[in-house]
């Protein structure tokens, strides 16, 4: 079953056409990320998921969040049946498209969306190319399963970003992934912004600028 979706498809479609998987925040939905769409390549197909579980204010998550106890940030079962969730999903649109090994999948996640990025491409490299993780960190209790293996992980590239004034998830936080990466052998750019929890417009212009390179 594929997880609740919008596309943007482009003109024409072939067998080697990119794909862009959009992961939105806790308390967000589909139509967040998928606000990018003008910026974005022309003619890639983009697909913005929705979280399976209903959050505040009419929006949805990933996995539920207990800001009250850091050892219970995470709740680590919900956030695996997401991260099988989308993997299911992104096989079965690849299909639905009739997608070649040759044609690119990417992934852009912000906040929780960007820590199950983490956990999908570091876990499954072969599946992806660009990722994007914005506001968020990479939660180890989900990457247990990661690749270690630097040859499989060669052809990763990440963009990751963090506001130097986030309450949400602390600077220092974000910035374990750099050492991780370095760890891994993967291609990364790390860049910090005067901002909140957020993408400023610079920030927005780097991110659209990784993905148009």
């Amino acid at each position: 079953m594929v997880l609740d979706h919008l596309v943007r498809e482009p003109e024409h479609i072939v067998p080697s056409t990119p794909i862009l998987f959009l992961l939105h925040g806790y308390g967000s939905n589909e139509h967040d990320l998928f606000s990018f769409i003008p910026d974005l390549p022309s003619d890639w197909i983009i697909v913005s998921f929705r979280a399976p579980l209903p959050g505040p204010m009419e929006g949805y998550g990933w996995y539920d969040i207990d800001f009250m106890d850091l050892e219970r940030l995470i709740d680590v079962p919900q956030a695996t049946d997401s991260l099988n969730a989308l993997l299911n999903s992104i096989s079965g649109i690849r299909k639905r498209y009739e997608l070649s090994e040759k044609s690119l999948s990417h992934l852009c996640g912000f906040s929780q969306g960007g820590i199950l990025s983490y956990a999908l491409a570091l876990s499954h490299p072969e599946l992806f190319s660009k990722v994007a993780c914005l506001s968020a960190y990479p939660e180890y209790r989900l990457l247990t399963q990661r690749v270690k293996d630097k040859k499989r992980l060669e052809s990763l590239r990440f963009f990751i970003s963090h506001g130097t004034d986030d309450v949400t998830i602390p600077l220092e936080w974000g910035a374990k992934a750099p050492e991780l990466l370095y760890e891994t052998g993967c291609y990364f750019t790390f860049r910090e912004y005067e901002s909140g929890h957020g993408v400023n417009q610079k920030n927005y212009m780097d991110l659209m600028d990784f993905f148009k390179s």
